[in-house]
């Protein structure tokens, strides 16, 4: 539910009226004024008499389905929503409200169908695979992963399949794509709750999974993906400093030997952006700092505190530049295999 009020409070904002006849986009912003306030009521007075004037507006539809949905009218949510899914014009939001309004009244395999549908028209769409995924996990079917995969692969941009790839990953048995996709979402969502949420689960995926065995290769025999096999190789002959246990402090010496030796070794068969963004902050004399933004919090609250107090102008350069940029992974730099 959170996730859609971000989606709609965008909505509200940013969808355009510009094209619309001067009275119905007056009714319009007059909706939208009221769909803000939180009172959807009167929202769906005005949006219906709108439709009445300009019944082919999808706009306005769009409105009306969102305000049935917030005031947990799914029946009449769901009468409007499918009328949108059978337009020509229909776009991923109009297909995301009616994921959102099936869920809602518990009608899985109607919105299967409907997910279904939306992906043989929007086949790169990072939302519509995350919330299919969803809709399937919800449901316990594993398959969900498949759809995530699919939507990091032809969208990468896009943050959401990462966070759920990475829970999945955290789950079941796995060393490198819960740290891989999980430390990618954090930089993609890094002032989020959930990005926060996925900074403890990081630490725990480097103690309970990565060094959990002494040979980060065991277990490895089937892995198909020559990217992660590179990966957990190049680890390993970082682990000796895990005799230390693993402390922030360690974490960022295994992960510089890391990065060194990656780009030594591996970086021109396997261009990653993640990994060239380790290397940019290394090199930038930041790569310190930003370990302790990722793992201090977590592994010794008190310990951090006092490391941001006697590091003051390393941290603040680090924040600066965190506030300054938009982390966004590119095309062509996906290597799992399943």
């Amino acid at each position: 539910m959170k996730k859609l009020l971000i989606l709609c409070l965008a909505w509200f904002t940013y969808g355009s009226l510009a094209a619309q006849p001067d009275e119905v986009k007056t009714m319009h912003e007059t909706a939208r004024t009221f769909m803000r306030s939180g009172d959807f009521d009167n929202a769906v007075i005005v949006l219906q008499r709108a439709i009445q004037k300009d019944p082919s507006n999808l706009e306005l539809m769009k409105d009306l389905t969102m305000s049935l949905y917030l005031k947990r009218d799914y029946q009449k949510a769901l009468d409007v929503a499918e009328k949108l899914t059978d337009r020509d014009d229909a776009d991923e939001v109009c297909f995301q409200m009616a994921g959102n309004v099936y869920k809602a009244l518990e009608q899985p395999k109607e919105c299967d169908k409907l997910y279904k549908k939306a992906l043989k028209k929007f086949p790169k769409s990072g939302p519509l695979y995350s919330e299919y995924g969803e809709l399937l996990w919800s449901t316990k079917d594993y398959a969900a992963i498949d759809k995530w995969e699919k939507g990091i692969e032809v969208d990468p941009a896009y943050g959401g399949n990462y966070y759920n790839a990475a829970l999945y990953y955290f789950f079941v048995k796995d060393k490198v794509w819960s740290l891989i996709y999980g430390e990618i979402f954090v930089n993609m969502e890094s002032l989020s709750e959930r990005g926060a949420a996925m900074k403890q689960l990081l630490l725990q995926g480097y103690k309970e999974k990565l060094f959990a065995d002494v040979d980060l290769m065991q277990g490895q025999e089937k892995n198909k993906s020559e990217f992660a096999r590179t990966f957990l190789e190049t680890m390993n002959r970082q682990a000796s400093l895990a005799n230390q246990g693993l402390t922030t402090e360690v974490l960022t010496m295994i992960r510089t030997r890391f990065i060194l030796e990656w780009y030594n070794q591996s970086a021109a068969k396997f261009p990653f952006k993640l990994f060239d963004f380790q290397q940019q902050l290394l090199k930038a004399g930041m790569f310190n700092a930003y370990n302790q933004w990722l793992f201090g919090p977590n592994e010794n609250l008190a310990a951090y505190e006092n490391w941001t107090k006697t590091h003051a102008e390393e941290y603040k350069n680090f924040e600066n530049f965190q506030k300054s940029r938009i982390f966004k992974m590119p095309a062509g730099q996906y290597y799992q295999v399943r």
